[in-house]
C-alpha cells in the first residue's frame, strides 16, 4: 500500500515541477510542496494503512471479518 501512495505521489511531482520552472515565487512555493508529495504521501499512506488494519483485527474479532470459500471447478 506504501509503495502505492508513493505512486500517486508521483502524479503531485508531475504537476509541481511546471510550477517550480514556469511559475510565479508563489507558485514556485506550492510546486516544491508538490514535489514532495510522494514522500509525504508514502509516510502517511503506511501510518494511515497501520491505523486502518489495527482497526479491522479489532472489528474483526467482535463481527467476525471476511471469509472467502474457492471451490476447483473442473471443466467438463
Amino acid at each position: 500500500m506504501t509503495a502505492m501512495y508513493v505512486l500517486l505521489g508521483f502524479i503531485y511531482a508531475f504537476i509541481g515541477v511546471p510550477m517550480i520552472i514556469f511559475g510565479s515565487p508563489k507558485l514556485r512555493i506550492l510546486g516544491t510542496i508538490y514535489s514532495f508529495m510522494p514522500i509525504v504521501m508514502g509516510v502517511l499512506g503506511f501510518i494511515f494503512f497501520v491505523i486502518f488494519t489495527a482497526i479491522y483485527n479489532v472489528l474483526a474479532k467482535w463481527l467476525g471479518g471476511v471469509e472467502f470459500e474457492i471451490k476447483n471447478v473442473d471443466a467438463a
